[in-house]
Protein backbone atom coordinates (compact mmCIF):
# COMPACT_ATOMS: atom_id res chain seq x y z
CA UNK A 1 0.00 0.00 0.00
CA UNK A 2 1.47 3.53 -0.96
CA UNK A 3 2.25 5.85 1.72
CA UNK A 4 2.00 9.11 -0.72
CA UNK A 5 0.25 11.65 0.10
CA UNK A 6 -2.52 13.54 -1.87
CA UNK A 7 -0.91 15.42 -4.01
CA UNK A 8 -3.94 18.27 -4.22
CA UNK A 9 -2.86 18.32 -1.01
CA UNK A 10 0.71 18.36 -0.80
CA UNK A 11 1.23 20.69 -3.62
CA UNK A 12 -0.09 24.00 -1.88
CA UNK A 13 1.58 22.71 1.58
CA UNK A 14 5.52 22.72 -0.06
CA UNK A 15 4.50 26.47 -1.87
CA UNK A 16 3.15 27.84 1.37
CA UNK A 17 5.65 26.15 3.05
CA UNK A 18 8.58 28.07 0.60
CA UNK A 19 6.53 31.27 0.21
CA UNK A 20 6.74 31.56 4.39
CA UNK A 21 10.39 31.02 3.75
CA UNK A 22 10.99 33.68 1.46
CA UNK A 23 8.67 36.35 3.02
CA UNK A 24 10.29 35.43 6.38
CA UNK A 25 13.94 36.24 4.94
CA UNK A 26 12.64 39.52 3.93
CA UNK A 27 11.60 40.86 7.02
CA UNK A 28 15.13 40.35 7.91
CA UNK A 29 16.23 42.62 5.24
CA UNK A 30 17.98 46.16 5.77
CA UNK A 31 20.12 44.84 8.76
CA UNK A 32 23.38 46.12 7.82
CA UNK A 33 25.36 47.24 10.78
CA UNK A 34 24.78 43.82 12.55
CA UNK A 35 25.48 42.03 9.67
CA UNK A 36 28.44 43.32 9.08
CA UNK A 37 29.69 43.22 12.48
CA UNK A 38 28.42 39.33 12.49
CA UNK A 39 31.13 38.83 9.47
CA UNK A 40 33.44 40.30 11.60
CA UNK A 41 33.04 37.35 14.31
CA UNK A 42 32.84 34.67 11.57
CA UNK A 43 35.53 36.02 9.82
CA UNK A 44 37.82 36.14 12.82
CA UNK A 45 36.53 32.71 14.36
CA UNK A 46 37.07 30.95 11.32
CA UNK A 47 41.12 32.15 11.38
CA UNK A 48 41.28 31.37 15.10
CA UNK A 49 40.14 27.68 13.73
CA UNK A 50 42.75 27.85 11.04
CA UNK A 51 39.92 27.53 8.29
CA UNK A 52 41.63 27.67 4.97
CA UNK A 53 40.59 30.97 3.50
CA UNK A 54 37.68 31.51 1.15
CA UNK A 55 39.93 34.23 -0.70
CA UNK A 56 42.54 31.56 -1.48
CA UNK A 57 39.80 29.38 -3.10
CA UNK A 58 38.25 32.29 -5.05
CA UNK A 59 42.17 32.89 -6.61
CA UNK A 60 42.51 29.41 -7.40
CA UNK A 61 39.24 29.03 -8.93
CA UNK A 62 39.66 32.11 -10.80
CA UNK A 63 42.34 31.13 -12.99
CA UNK A 64 40.48 29.59 -15.33
CA UNK A 65 37.92 31.94 -16.40
CA UNK A 66 35.51 29.27 -17.98
CA UNK A 67 35.93 27.32 -14.81
CA UNK A 68 34.38 30.47 -12.52
CA UNK A 69 31.84 30.69 -14.94
CA UNK A 70 30.24 27.33 -14.90
CA UNK A 71 30.74 27.88 -11.49
CA UNK A 72 28.86 31.00 -11.61
CA UNK A 73 26.28 29.22 -13.93
CA UNK A 74 26.09 26.24 -10.98
CA UNK A 75 25.43 28.75 -8.40
CA UNK A 76 22.15 30.53 -10.33
CA UNK A 77 20.69 27.84 -11.93
CA UNK A 78 21.12 24.41 -10.08
CA UNK A 79 19.80 25.18 -6.37
CA UNK A 80 15.97 25.82 -6.65
CA UNK A 81 15.01 23.23 -9.73
CA UNK A 82 17.29 20.91 -8.08
CA UNK A 83 15.73 20.87 -5.12
CA UNK A 84 11.79 20.60 -6.92
CA UNK A 85 12.80 17.39 -8.86
CA UNK A 86 13.93 16.26 -6.16
CA UNK A 87 10.64 16.49 -4.41
CA UNK A 88 8.51 15.38 -7.84
CA UNK A 89 10.75 12.03 -7.74
CA UNK A 90 10.59 11.13 -4.72
CA UNK A 91 6.34 11.83 -4.70
CA UNK A 92 6.41 9.49 -7.40
CA UNK A 93 9.07 6.98 -7.31
CA UNK A 94 10.02 6.65 -3.60
CA UNK A 95 6.49 7.49 -2.18
CA UNK A 96 7.52 6.02 0.95
CA UNK A 97 10.44 8.09 1.73
CA UNK A 98 8.93 11.00 0.57
CA UNK A 99 6.80 12.19 3.91
CA UNK A 100 9.97 12.18 5.52
CA UNK A 101 12.11 14.19 3.10
CA UNK A 102 9.68 16.68 3.26
CA UNK A 103 9.10 16.88 7.16
CA UNK A 104 13.20 16.71 7.16
CA UNK A 105 13.49 19.70 4.96
CA UNK A 106 10.45 21.57 6.40
CA UNK A 107 12.35 21.57 9.68
CA UNK A 108 15.83 22.61 7.94
CA UNK A 109 14.46 25.33 6.31
CA UNK A 110 12.74 26.71 9.19
CA UNK A 111 15.73 26.09 11.38
CA UNK A 112 17.53 28.45 8.70
CA UNK A 113 14.93 31.35 8.82
CA UNK A 114 15.23 31.68 12.41
CA UNK A 115 18.69 32.22 11.93
CA UNK A 116 18.57 34.13 9.62
CA UNK A 117 16.26 36.52 11.52
CA UNK A 118 18.48 36.30 14.58
CA UNK A 119 21.85 36.85 12.82
CA UNK A 120 22.32 38.72 9.83
CA UNK A 121 25.64 37.99 8.07
CA UNK A 122 27.42 40.22 5.11
CA UNK A 123 28.61 37.86 2.54
CA UNK A 124 32.22 37.62 2.05
CA UNK A 125 31.85 39.73 -1.16
CA UNK A 126 30.02 42.74 0.85
CA UNK A 127 32.55 42.19 3.58
CA UNK A 128 35.76 44.57 2.35
CA UNK A 129 38.31 42.52 4.72
CA UNK A 130 37.98 39.50 3.05
CA UNK A 131 38.33 40.88 -0.21
CA UNK A 132 36.96 39.02 -2.44
CA UNK A 133 34.93 39.60 -5.65
CA UNK A 134 31.47 38.61 -6.67
CA UNK A 135 31.75 36.55 -9.38
CA UNK A 136 28.64 36.33 -10.93
CA UNK A 137 29.16 40.38 -11.51
CA UNK A 138 32.46 40.55 -13.44
CA UNK A 139 31.83 36.92 -15.13
CA UNK A 140 28.15 36.67 -15.34
CA UNK A 141 25.12 35.36 -14.53
CA UNK A 142 24.65 38.21 -11.43
CA UNK A 143 22.46 36.74 -8.86
CA UNK A 144 22.30 39.81 -6.89
CA UNK A 145 22.66 43.72 -7.34
CA UNK A 146 23.58 46.28 -5.06
CA UNK A 147 21.56 45.30 -1.77
CA UNK A 148 18.96 47.83 -0.70
CA UNK A 149 16.63 47.47 2.57
CA UNK A 150 13.73 47.40 0.87
CA UNK A 151 14.57 45.20 -1.65
CA UNK A 152 12.85 41.04 -1.98
CA UNK A 153 16.12 39.45 -1.58
CA UNK A 154 18.17 39.51 2.00
CA UNK A 155 21.56 39.35 0.95
CA UNK A 156 22.27 39.47 4.24
CA UNK A 157 20.85 35.70 4.85
CA UNK A 158 23.82 34.25 4.36
CA UNK A 159 23.87 32.27 8.02
CA UNK A 160 23.19 29.18 7.70
CA UNK A 161 23.91 28.62 3.95
CA UNK A 162 20.56 26.29 2.66
CA UNK A 163 22.02 25.92 -0.86
CA UNK A 164 24.68 23.57 1.12
CA UNK A 165 22.19 21.89 3.77
CA UNK A 166 19.76 21.29 0.86
CA UNK A 167 22.65 19.70 -1.54
CA UNK A 168 23.52 17.84 1.38
CA UNK A 169 20.52 16.54 2.09
CA UNK A 170 19.15 15.62 -1.40
CA UNK A 171 22.59 13.26 -1.65
CA UNK A 172 21.77 11.81 1.37
CA UNK A 173 18.27 10.73 0.78
CA UNK A 174 19.06 9.90 -2.76
CA UNK A 175 21.61 7.27 -1.34
CA UNK A 176 19.11 5.90 1.09
CA UNK A 177 16.36 5.57 -1.07
CA UNK A 178 18.09 3.61 -4.01
CA UNK A 179 20.57 1.00 -4.44
CA UNK A 180 22.18 1.31 -7.29
CA UNK A 181 25.64 1.03 -7.29
CA UNK A 182 26.38 4.66 -8.45
CA UNK A 183 24.21 6.06 -6.43
CA UNK A 184 27.12 7.57 -4.11
CA UNK A 185 28.16 9.79 -7.09
CA UNK A 186 24.74 12.04 -5.80
CA UNK A 187 28.17 13.13 -3.30
CA UNK A 188 29.55 15.39 -5.95
CA UNK A 189 26.03 17.73 -5.65
CA UNK A 190 26.91 19.14 -2.45
CA UNK A 191 30.96 19.31 -2.80
CA UNK A 192 30.14 20.83 -6.28
CA UNK A 193 27.85 23.16 -4.59
CA UNK A 194 30.23 23.80 -1.25
CA UNK A 195 33.21 24.58 -3.87
CA UNK A 196 30.61 27.35 -5.47
CA UNK A 197 29.16 29.29 -2.51
CA UNK A 198 32.56 29.50 -1.33
CA UNK A 199 34.59 30.31 -5.20
CA UNK A 200 31.79 33.12 -5.83
CA UNK A 201 32.09 34.79 -2.26
CA UNK A 202 27.96 34.57 -1.36
CA UNK A 203 29.41 32.06 1.75
CA UNK A 204 31.81 31.51 4.58
CA UNK A 205 32.53 27.92 5.50
CA UNK A 206 30.94 28.84 8.81
CA UNK A 207 27.51 29.07 6.79
CA UNK A 208 27.99 25.52 5.26
CA UNK A 209 29.10 23.76 8.35
CA UNK A 210 26.19 24.92 10.69
CA UNK A 211 23.65 24.54 8.43
CA UNK A 212 25.17 20.72 7.88
CA UNK A 213 25.06 20.76 11.90
CA UNK A 214 21.18 21.33 12.20
CA UNK A 215 21.08 18.61 9.16
CA UNK A 216 22.59 15.84 11.56
CA UNK A 217 20.63 16.82 14.50
CA UNK A 218 16.95 17.06 12.62
CA UNK A 219 18.52 13.62 11.08
CA UNK A 220 19.20 12.24 14.65
CA UNK A 221 16.09 12.71 15.75
CA UNK A 222 13.80 11.90 12.25
CA UNK A 223 15.59 8.78 11.20
CA UNK A 224 14.78 7.52 7.40
CA UNK A 225 11.88 4.60 7.43
CA UNK A 226 13.13 1.58 7.84
CA UNK A 227 10.62 0.03 4.81
CA UNK A 228 9.73 1.78 2.05
CA UNK A 229 6.27 1.84 1.29
CA UNK A 230 6.17 1.15 -2.55
CA UNK A 231 9.77 0.25 -4.26
CA UNK A 232 10.65 1.51 -7.70
CA UNK A 233 9.89 -0.73 -10.64
CA UNK A 234 11.98 -4.14 -10.17
CA UNK A 235 12.93 -3.42 -6.56
CA UNK A 236 11.86 -5.46 -3.84
CA UNK A 237 10.79 -3.53 -0.97
CA UNK A 238 13.22 -3.19 1.60
CA UNK A 239 13.20 -5.28 4.64
CA UNK A 240 13.93 -4.15 8.12
CA UNK A 241 16.91 -4.72 10.36
CA UNK A 242 15.89 -7.65 12.03
CA UNK A 243 12.81 -8.49 9.91
CA UNK A 244 12.81 -12.05 8.64
CA UNK A 245 12.43 -12.53 5.03
CA UNK A 246 9.79 -15.22 5.03
CA UNK A 247 8.99 -15.79 1.30
CA UNK A 248 12.15 -17.11 -0.97
CA UNK A 249 11.58 -16.32 -4.22
CA UNK A 250 12.56 -18.60 -6.87
CA UNK A 251 11.72 -18.96 -11.13
CA UNK A 252 8.76 -16.53 -10.03
CA UNK A 253 7.40 -19.11 -7.57
CA UNK A 254 6.89 -18.40 -3.67
CA UNK A 255 8.37 -21.76 -1.75
CA UNK A 256 5.81 -22.22 0.63
CA UNK A 257 7.36 -23.72 4.13
CA UNK A 258 7.70 -27.78 5.15
CA UNK A 259 4.55 -28.71 6.39
CA UNK A 260 6.21 -30.75 9.85
CA UNK A 261 6.01 -34.57 9.52
CA UNK A 262 4.99 -36.59 12.25
CA UNK A 263 6.71 -40.40 12.34
CA UNK A 264 4.49 -43.23 11.83
CA UNK A 265 4.46 -46.09 14.29
CA UNK A 266 6.71 -49.40 13.84
CA UNK A 267 4.82 -51.73 12.05
CA UNK A 268 2.69 -49.18 10.13
CA UNK A 269 2.34 -49.42 6.55
CA UNK A 270 4.24 -46.80 4.65
CA UNK A 271 1.61 -44.42 2.73
CA UNK A 272 3.02 -43.70 -0.43
CA UNK A 273 4.66 -40.21 -1.27
CA UNK A 274 1.90 -37.79 -2.28
CA UNK A 275 3.24 -35.80 -5.21
CA UNK A 276 2.26 -31.62 -4.89
CA UNK A 277 1.20 -30.05 -7.30
CA UNK A 278 2.94 -27.56 -8.89
CA UNK A 279 1.41 -23.90 -10.08
CA UNK A 280 2.76 -25.61 -13.72
CA UNK A 281 0.66 -28.67 -13.29
CA UNK A 282 -1.98 -27.21 -12.05
CA UNK A 283 -2.22 -25.28 -15.68
CA UNK A 284 -1.79 -27.93 -17.44
CA UNK A 285 -4.76 -29.92 -15.64
CA UNK A 286 -7.39 -26.63 -16.75
CA UNK A 287 -5.95 -26.83 -20.60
Amino acid sequence: MSSRPPLIRELPLVIALYMAYKFGRRAANGQFRDAHENADLVWGLERALRLPSEAWVQDLVMRSEVLIRGINVYYATVHFPAMVIFLVWMYWRRPGHYLWVRWVLTWLTSAALVLHLLVPLAPPRLFGEARMVDTGLLYGPAVYGKPEPDSMANQFAAMPSLHVGWAVFIAIALIVSCRSRLRWLWLLHPLTTILAVVATAHHYWMDGLVACAFLAVILAVLRPPRKAAAAGPGERATVGAGEPDTAAVTDGTVAAPAPHETPAPEGAPTAAPTAVATPTDLARRET
